[in-house]
Order: C-alpha cells, then structure tokens, then sequence
C-alpha cells in the first residue's frame, strides 16, 4: 500500500496564485488548446453536469499520461462514488482535506465502496482541488495538479489504473460566487490468483 504525500497546502497556494494569473490573461492559451482536445475542458461546474465534467476531467489527466507514454487511465464506478461523495462532503461540511471530520480517511472511503474487495494488494492516491471563477473548470483543475509535485506524481504513476472523479457545485470555504471542488481518486489492486484443480 502507497499513500504519496499529497501537498495540499502547496496546492490551495497554487490555485490563488493561477488566479493572478489568469487575470493578467497568461491562462487564454493553455485553455483554447485543451478545449479544443479535450470537449467541455473549459466548462464550469455550475452549468454542466458533473458528469460530462469527469469526462473532460478524465480526458485531460489521459492526455498528460500520454505525453509520458503511460496507459490511460479508465473510469471506475466505485471509485467515482467514493469521490463524488467526497466533494460534496467537502463543499457542504465546508472543509478541504483527504480526512473527514469524522475521521475517515481516503482508504476507508474508498473501501466502503467495495472498491478493494478480493484484492491481495492494492495502491491508491487521491487529489483534491477547488477553485472559484475560470478556476472551477476541468482544466485548471489538471493544470493546478499538474503544477504541484505531490498531484503530478499521482496523475504520472504508471501502475494506475482505475480512477474515479466526482465533481461537486460549490467551494469548502463558503465563498460568494461560482466555484467547483473536484476529487481524483486513483487505484490499482493485485487480486488474489485463483488455482483450478
């Protein structure tokens, strides 16, 4: 089992920081070429279901683990319960962290799901992120993670798999305006092997 470290105050640093940024109009370019690679790479989650958001979500993490000749990763209902839950959690306990206030942790959460039934072994990484404005898309989510060691790591391990990805309206700190929390949790299990007689 692997838990890498995550960087979660490096990331909400991160997405402020972008914010700048994107103001100063830096982020126009990197977002023309993703939408046009990736559909509904620039939609917010306030107008577009949270599903079509996983896709993009899935589309643009798939993109990023081509350039480094990784297998794609492929959706996992399980999984995509297990962060899908855990975003609207967030938005509506209003807190960021892999841990819940009730003392769940990413593993736990993702074991309720059945997810690691039946696996001898297993490795699983989860990413947060949430922003507000144009940094609520599918595409700043990507490139925030992208951007921070710990989030990269996790979207460039090889031996994944599986991901599931939930999308949720809302920010974890009650800020006015439109705004998006995302959870990326990722997977690979060793089953046990089966001997036939």
């Amino acid at each position: 089992m692997q838990w890498p470290d995550l960087e979660i105050t490096r990331l909400r640093a991160l997405v402020l920081t972008s914010a700048a940024a994107c103001v100063l109009s830096l982020c126009a370019n990197a977002t023309s070429a993703s939408a046009a690679s990736c559909p509904d790479a620039s939609a917010a989650p306030g107008g577009t279901e949270a599903s079509v958001l996983a896709q993009a979500t899935l589309c643009l993490l798939n993109r990023e683990r081509s350039r480094y000749e990784l297998r794609p990763l492929r959706l996992n209902r399980r999984l995509t319960v297990a962060s899908q839950a855990h975003s609207s959690e967030m938005v509506a306990r209003q807190y960021f962290d892999h841990v819940t206030p009730s003392g769940l942790t990413p593993s736990a959460r993702i074991g309720a799901t059945g997810y690691l039934t039946g696996a001898q072994g297993w490795t699983i990484g989860e990413n947060i992120m949430w922003g507000t404005l144009t940094l609520d898309t599918p595409e700043a989510a990507v490139e925030a993670w992208m951007h921070s060691p710990g989030h990269r790591a996790n979207i460039l391990y090889g031996p994944y798999r599986d991901i599931g990805i939930g999308v949720a309206v809302g920010d974890p700190t009650d800020i006015a305006g439109p705004a998006g929390t995302y959870t990326t949790d990722f997977g690979v299990k060793r089953l046990a092997a089966r001997h036939a007689r």
